[in-house]
């Protein structure tokens, strides 16, 4: 597969990128907008939530990163 271009620079979305909202078994979880060590960016959640398996509460540790295609080489 081709590489991607990114359609917009870093400054670009550090300034106008808004927290996705995203939902995972049923609860609602907030990634936060982020610039990754590798020179991407995109957006990035961490945290605990709890499933229910037979019938029981289980402490789940959520990691999530939403990286944009190209991110890395995209310019300031």
């Amino acid at each position: 597969m081709a590489k991607m271009a990114c359609a917009i620079s870093k400054t670009q979305f550090i300034e106008k990128a808004e927290p996705i909202k995203v939902v995972l078994n049923g609860q609602e979880l907030l990634a936060d907008k982020k610039e990754f060590s590798t020179g991407s960016f995109g957006w990035f959640y961490s945290g605990k939530i709890n499933v229910m398996v037979d019938g029981k509460p289980l402490s789940v540790q959520v990691g999530m990163n939403l990286t944009v295609v190209g991110s890395k080489d995209a310019g300031r």
